[in-house]
């Protein structure tokens, strides 16, 4: 179960724990376990400038509601700031746009951290078909920490039971068709079984977030 998971993680593994967090489900079933037992912990969004107003919002109103330590990670420089150098590279070129506004925020962050909790689950993408709950991470700096997925094995009806059993209140965009939400101009409405195939216009699956080292699977 995630809860005996990230009991036990917590009980046995000194140092400091943090959650990521897009705001999507997985992300919030994991924050309410956690904050059973870590009220305060870190809360690391990514804010990239380009979310969808929902997204904005949401997240204020849960921050609100829930007295979350949230912080917001923040690249150097602004959506404007970057558009007039580079233009839209959201459109053109993807992945260092990602690498500039997520990926490197959040390699910074990181260093402050021992344990990582994540929302991720094998059934999201065939790029997470091996997800193991428990991994080692190596960030740039040669850092180790452990990587903690609780969700790891769970289906997407399970997640959605959660919130409804528990009653925590949904990001809206899910209303609308969205099943996997990023940035507003890189997340489109799914169009076929994949939940991820309307991120990036299908040109890839992943931004770089989950995929900077190679994991490993912690015995």
């Amino acid at each position: 179960m995630a809860e005996k998971l990230i009991r036990e993680i917590l009980e046995r593994r000194g140092g400091r724990p943090c959650l990521t967090c897009s705001l999507q489900a997985e992300d919030m079933v994991v924050l309410d376990i956690l904050r059973r037992f870590l009220p305060d912990i870190p809360v690391l969004f990514l804010d990239t400038g380009y979310h969808f107003p929902e997204t904005y919002e949401y997240r204020d109103r849960m921050a609100r509601q829930w007295g979350l330590n949230l912080i917001n990670l923040k690249p150097p420089k602004t959506v404007a700031e970057q558009e007039s150098v580079f233009g839209k590279l959201f459109g053109t070129q993807p992945d260092q746009c990602c690498r500039m506004r997520k990926v490197e925020p959040l390699l910074g962050a990181l260093e402050d951290y021992e344990v990582w909790f994540t929302g991720l689950r094998r059934e999201q993408s065939p790029t997470r078909a091996n997800l193991a709950e428990v991994e080692t991470h190596k960030l740039p700096s040669g850092k180790e920490l452990l990587k903690v997925s609780p969700l790891a094995f769970w289906k997407w009806n399970e997640v959605w039971s959660y919130l409804q059993v528990n009653e925590i209140d949904y990001l809206p965009l899910y209303d609308r068709g969205y099943t996997s939400i990023g940035c507003e101009p890189c997340t489109a409405l799914p169009l076929d079984g994949d939940p991820r195939s309307g991120r990036w216009g299908g040109k890839k699956l992943e931004c770089g977030i989950h995929t900077f080292d190679s994991a490993k699977e912690h015995v």
